[in-house]
C-alpha cells in the first residue's frame, strides 16, 4: 500500500522555461526512489506492484502573502508549493520511516534545485503510518511481480 500524494500549485505546470516543473518525471523518480529503499534486512520495503505515486494539481490555492515578499526580494510573486505525503502500512521501523522519508526528499531536493535557487517555492514531505479501519485490496498487478 505505499501511496505518494503530491499535491500542488497550479503554476507549477507552466512549461519548465517558465518555471513549471516537470511532474510526471517527479513521480517515476519518486516511485523509483520508493522502491530502491531497503530495510535492516537488506528487503526491498514497498511491493513494486503495490508502489503508487500521484500528482494533483490544485485548481484553486493562496500561498502565503500572495507574492509582495517575493516581490520585494526581487524572487517574484508567483509563489509555488509542493506537498508530498507517503501512507503506509504499519509495521515498519523508525529506522525504515527515516530512510524512506530521507530518499523522498533527496529526489524532492534534485529535482527542484533549480526553482529553489530562482523563485519562492514550499516544499514539504511527510511520511505516515496508518492504522487501518477497513483495507480491502484487489489487482492484477501484483501478480506481475513475484516475491524475492
Amino acid at each position: 500500500m505505499p501511496h505518494l500524494v503530491i499535491l500542488y500549485t497550479h503554476n507549477l505546470d507552466q512549461p519548465l522555461d517558465q518555471g513549471g516543473a516537470d511532474m510526471r518525471g517527479l513521480c517515476r523518480a519518486l516511485a523509483d526512489a520508493m522502491l530502491a529503499v531497503r530495510d535492516e534486512q537488506d528487503q526491498q520495503v514497498f511491493p513494486t506492484g503495490g508502489t503508487r505515486v500521484l500528482a494533483y494539481p490544485a485548481a484553486h490555492c493562496a500561498v502565503s502573502d500572495g507574492g509582495a515578499a517575493g516581490e520585494a526580494a526581487g524572487m517574484g510573486g508567483d509563489y509555488a508549493f509542493v506537498y508530498l505525503n507517503l501512507r503506509m502500512g504499519r509495521g515498519r521501523s523508525a529506522a525504515v520511516h527515516q530512510r524512506v522519508g530521507a530518499a523522498l526528499h533527496a529526489v524532492v531536493k534534485t529535482r527542484f534545485a533549480e526553482q529553489l535557487a530562482r523563485r519562492p517555492i514550499g516544499i514539504t514531505v511527510q511520511v505516515d503510518e496508518g492504522h487501518e479501519v477497513f483495507d480491502a485490496k484487489t489487482s492484477s498487478l501484483h501478480p506481475l511481480f513475484p516475491k524475492k
